[in-house]
């Protein structure tokens, strides 16, 4: 991959490439926007151009440096996911060991922290010790979709580049172009992936595409004047915490539809454009307050359960606020 084939980041990528040609590359960044809109993409494309042996400001893909970065195994591009659910304080003194060294082939060494806002404290405070003394030709890019849960330490001395949700144009010509997906269905993936094409293409998928339209038909059906008929929806998060935070995305994007249909009375900025008679309904029988009351509510429920709160009791909490009016 090249800088060419990234979509919808042009004003990042622009910046990255006047760093390079100016030779003012900061020794750590900050890649930050929602899940699945290109951050840990770029940030490979960025180590490859970085050490790329045709030196044109982007990654040529044939050289040998771009083609070890390509299969994974070039000495100076390192990767580092969380185990689990951190990133473990033995992971970044593994960096800074690896700093103490000019890097093998390249210019640079670079290393990438995917989901950097799991860094435990400990790794968190061994990480600022390396952004406080920094080595040369060695860089970090820290990448997060949740730039909050850093310690601000952290955040001060790593130049940030915000990645904003792709359009839906952007996002449905991909679907089209790249994964060859029917004109109808890209549309109605762009419009519900909120500006992500990584989300686009997991809902990309008849079992999402049944479920999201089972929770739909569950959310805004039913007896509405019952202030408990939200409590059925508990048996359909199941249990992995995966499956439960893809679920409240949805339930969120029931409400938000609702809400923004109520406000402006417009299907064409709809996720679920498909729903739009039902969505229509269900906004009529609610208030504003209500909906936005809601929306609050399963962010706190997801806020909860991504930090690994105990998911019963929290699923429950949220139901029981959602029952309440305003």
């Amino acid at each position: 991959m090249a800088f060419k084939e990234i979509h919808g980041h042009e004003k990042q990528i622009r910046i990255l490439q006047q760093a390079m040609t100016s030779k003012r590359i900061a020794h750590a960044y900050l890649f930050y926007g929602m899940e699945g809109i290109g951050k840990r993409s770029t940030a490979l494309v960025f180590a490859k151009a970085l050490n790329c042996q045709e030196g044109q400001g982007d990654a040529c893909g044939h050289c040998s440096s771009c083609l070890k970065a390509d299969h994974g195994n070039h000495p100076d591009l390192i990767i580092i996911e969380p185990a689990g659910q951190s990133i473990r304080v033995q992971e970044i003194r593994e960096i800074q060991h690896r700093m103490s060294f000019r890097p093998f082939e390249g210019g640079w060494r670079a290393f990438i922290l995917v989901d950097a806002e799991k860094m435990n404290s400990t790794a968190a405070n061994a990480l600022l010790k390396t952004l406080e003394e920094p080595t040369p030709s060695n860089i970090l890019i820290l990448a997060s979709s949740r730039p909050y849960l850093l310690p601000l330490t952290v955040l001060s001395r790593c130049q940030p580049l915000r990645f904003n949700p792709l359009t839906r144009d952007t996002v449905d010509q991909y679907l089209q172009k790249r994964l060859g997906v029917p004109p109808p269905a890209a549309r109605l993936l762009a419009a519900s992936s909120g500006g992500s094409i990584g989300r686009a293409i997991e809902m990309n998928d008849a079992d999402y595409l049944s479920l999201r339209n089972d929770m739909l038909e569950q959310v805004m059906g039913g007896q509405r004047q019952d202030p408990l008929h939200f409590f059925p929806l508990i048996h359909a998060f199941g249990q992995e915490r995966k499956d439960v935070l893809e679920r409240l995305d949805i339930l969120k994007g029931c409400f938000r539809d609702a809400l923004v249909f109520k406000e402006t009375g417009m299907i064409h900025y709809l996720f679920n454009q498909d729903r739009a008679p039902e969505i229509e309904s269900f906004a009529r029988a609610h208030s504003a307050a209500d909906l936005l009351k809601n929306i609050r509510s399963v962010d706190r429920a997801y806020a909860a359960i991504d930090q690994n709160a105990n998911k019963s009791l929290t699923l429950e909490a949220m139901m029981f606020r959602l029952a309440s009016k305003s």
